[in-house]
């Protein structure tokens, strides 16, 4: 039986590491400064900062493994914090781990490294030398990469490290922006979106997710993997084969790029809109990854297709709409959305 630590432990992608983990008898704790009463008390929950370095020292002697979900996401738009929870945190799991000896640490990291592509950059590998993150998110993720790559390019460290950049996750227990795109679908509001929505975009499932991280440990080596499904369409595709599905009278509507993306950008600004700058600059664009070393390296593949995921994701939402989500993880909690409430009332 391995001990497996997971930073982020009761957050939407970590929690459901911790499952998946217990399921095949692992030991597992999680650390995270959310307190979620519904943590799988299979596992050990320790309320922990990872900028807290000491108490990480000390915390990681008995482990084997990290899986490093924590992070400040888009959502949270918070700013300089990005780089103190982003950079600095990872900074100190990394000394954490070389420290104790860890046999492997997976890093996930995210697609915003990638920026703002075009069609010709798709699809995506793990190394295109031309591409850069264009928002402060993107940013600290990067900088976070390049501290893992230091060490996964560093022939004295006695860890192996992997770096996993998910596409976009759904699954159950997804909300954040996806609960609004659920909520509006529900009653039959117009759906609008960036551009044409005939960009091919990638999505990928929760556990598929899971299954990379568990695998790169098991793996044991330095490497990097993009992850995402293997079947997909265009965001418009997608979304109308969601709204067919939950029956409803919602339409897809395009808004002008060269007028949607500034209006979004200022609504940012004066934080009246719950999109960030990762949200409107990308979403209107081609993004998928070349999925192939991941697949073969792993020995890896994808079990869900972009539609299957969003209608299971949707279904999720409408058999727990009702609960109460507060004091959860940002994937897991219910958005305020601003000026979109007011919008809504006229789709």
């Amino acid at each position: 039986m391995a001990h497996h630590l997971i930073t982020g432990g009761n957050g939407f992608l970590g929690s459901r590491i911790a499952k998946a983990l217990l399921d095949i008898n692992e030991k597992v704790t999680i650390i995270d400064v959310i307190e979620d009463v519904d943590y799988d008390r299979r596992s050990t929950f320790l309320k922990v900062d990872i900028l807290n370095l000491k108490e990480l020292k000390v915390i990681l002697k008995e482990v084997d493994y990290v899986h490093h979900t924590a992070a400040l996401v888009p959502l949270k738009k918070a700013g300089k914090l990005f780089w103190e929870v982003n950079v600095e945190g990872t900074k100190n799991i990394i000394e954490a781990c070389k420290e104790n000896n860890i046999k492997h640490m997976t890093h996930i990291s995210s697609s915003a490294v990638f920026g703002n592509v075009t069609k010709k950059d798709c699809p995506i590998g793990t190394n295109p030398s031309h591409l850069f993150p264009i928002e402060i998110y993107g940013r600290s993720k990067t900088e976070a990469e390049n501290l893992v790559l230091s060490e996964i390019n560093n022939p004295k460290s006695n860890t192996t490290f992997s770096i996993i950049r998910p596409r976009t996750i759904i699954g159950t227990e997804r909300l954040g922006i996806f609960e609004i795109l659920y909520e509006w679908i529900t009653e039959n509001r117009n759906i609008y979106i960036i551009g044409s929505g005939n960009n091919i975009f990638q999505f990928v499932h929760l556990h598929d997710v899971v299954n990379a991280s568990i695998k790169a440990c098991q793996l044991n080596s330095n490497e990097i993997f993009n992850v995402g499904a293997a079947e997909y369409g265009t965001l418009r595709q997608d979304l109308e084969s969601l709204i067919r599905y939950a029956k409803s009278t919602s339409k897809v509507i395009s808004l002008p790029v060269y007028f949607a993306i500034p209006v979004l950008y200022f609504l940012d600004k004066i934080r009246l809109s719950p999109l960030g700058p990762w949200h409107y600059l990308t979403y209107h664009k081609d993004y998928y990854f070349d999925i192939e070393n991941t697949k073969k390296k792993l020995n890896w593949r994808p079990k869900y297709t972009n539609q299957e995921m969003l209608k299971e994701s949707y279904l999720w939402y409408i058999k727990n709409k009702h609960r109460d989500f507060k004091n959860l993880s940002a994937h897991k909690s219910k958005l305020k959305q601003g000026i979109l409430s007011i919008i809504k009332k006229f789709s």
